[in-house]
């Protein structure tokens, strides 16, 4: 129980009663010269700000790949430790993943800490994991990335007032014992293989019998909380802030012809996710895989989405999901007066404008659901006797009820059903 203690992180900010100061930062970033630095690094400055940083100035180069050494020349790295003084700043990150050499020399130039992208992502998801799964699948995304950058970071880490890389394992703690770190990781990789076990048993006894299941995905802070909600007349937890939602949430949901149907809003994606993060929650990411239609959920009034679709895209292909029906669902459509042209057409099948905060557009959106649910039904009609009433329960689950009448001896039925439950009314149904 003592390891457990030990290797458990904890949000030391609330702890010390510090959770609205932000460190200032300044913040470094790479520009490849193909038109994507000015998306990736405003991105960065809201990832900073939601790990509780504060970029006070940047410092930017145009490279076609990184230093090997110091990720940017060393005539820029020394230009950002002139501004850690003139800013009073005492963090550097990066937009871009640093290798472990690159993060300790430039550590040992700069005297300061240095976070890099991947870094500052697990540290939010450390902040924002509620549930034991959540918090599980962090930490171990956590240990993977910090162990081979442990040697020689303590001391500069250690002037971090309880914010990037302190939420989580200690430092210190994490230089006592390598072998301990690493037993720690095998523990956690056995835990949500296990809780990945049990997911799937539960999706393989649902297979075939189960209601049909809709699956919000799409990059993070796009609405598909708040369009669960409206979906389902719930109260899920919403923020405006990035990675608000990471435990896969499932409500169900009522269609027009009283076919019930099961929705689950999935962790939010992000460019380049850190592939610890994706190993990390492949069990929670298992449920857009295993979907029957995916809502891919688009911020129509952001001015990067056309690039954002193309993450999640990859993200999609990534987890073996990409093959799956997908309705796009361009939201917050009452935040602009006219859908980008980089954006798709709405005049293409299984694409929708919706607002998931008005409400608008999301009658057509129940009935583009409905229709994926019933390409696959058969239309039957049966007379069921009355001792079969399990049968016209899961009818009314996971089909469509078209006529129903009470006989003498049994209720009358016709409506359209999946194939497998339709092979299961053969034996009642009426010979015309």
């Amino acid at each position: 129980m003592a390891e457990q203690q030990r290797f458990d992180w904890v949000d030391i900010r609330a702890e010390k009663g510090l959770a609205q100061q932000a460190e200032r930062a300044i913040v470094l970033g790479m520009d490849p010269g193909d038109g994507t630095f000015e998306r990736t690094f405003a991105e960065m400055e809201e990832l900073a700000r939601n790990a509780w940083l504060d970029p006070v100035a940047m410092v930017s180069q145009k490279l076609s790949k990184p230093d090997p050494k110091t990720y940017l020349g060393k005539g820029k790295v020394q230009e950002a430790k002139e501004l850690l003084v003139l800013e009073e700043a005492t963090v550097v990150a990066t937009s871009d993943p640093l290798t472990p050499a690159q993060q300790r020399n430039m550590e040992k130039i700069l005297d300061t800490p240095v976070v890099d992208r991947t870094e500052v992502i697990l540290d939010i998801f450390a902040h924002r994991a509620r549930s034991r799964e959540g918090k599980v699948q962090v930490e171990l995304a956590q240990l993977e990335y910090r162990l081979p950058r442990l040697m020689g970071r303590g001391e500069v880490l250690s002037r971090l007032a309880g914010g990037i890389g302190t939420r989580g394992p200690g430092e210190t703690k994490l230089e006592v014992d390598r072998r301990r770190i690493r037993n720690r990781i095998s523990r956690l990789r056995k835990e949500i293989e296990e809780i990945g076990k049990r997911r799937r048993m539960e999706r393989d006894s649902r297979d075939g019998v189960g209601p049909f299941r809709v699956a919000l995905v799409g990059y993070t802070n796009a609405g598909k909380s708040t369009l669960l909600n409206r979906l389902a007349g719930a109260e899920t937890y919403v923020d405006n802030m990035l990675f608000a939602t990471l435990d896969a949430t499932t409500k169900g949901v009522e269609l027009p012809g009283g076919r019930r149907v099961v929705v689950t809003d999935t962790v939010g994606f992000i460019d380049r996710l850190p592939t610890s993060l994706i190993a990390a929650f492949s069990s929670t990411l298992e449920e857009a895989r295993d979907a029957d239609l995916l809502l891919h959920v688009v911020d129509a009034g952001d001015p990067q989405a056309a690039e954002k679709i193309g993450s999640v895209l990859e993200t999609l292909d990534e987890i073996g999901a990409l093959d799956l029906p997908i309705v796009t669902v361009l939201n917050k459509c009452d935040t602009v007066a006219k859908l980008d042209d980089g954006l798709p057409s709405t005049s293409e099948p299984d694409v929708l404008k919706v607002s998931a905060r008005t409400g608008d557009g999301i009658e057509e959106l129940i009935q583009a659901i409905d229709g994926h649910a019933e390409a696959g039904d058969r239309q039957i009609e049966a007379h069921l006797p009355f001792d079969q009433m399990s049968l016209v329960s899961e009818l009314h689950e996971r089909g469509s009820l078209l006529e129903q009448e009470y006989t003498e001896d049994g209720i009358r039925v016709v409506a359209r059903v999946p194939e497998d439950l339709r092979g299961r009314l053969e034996e009642f149904a009426v010979k015309l």
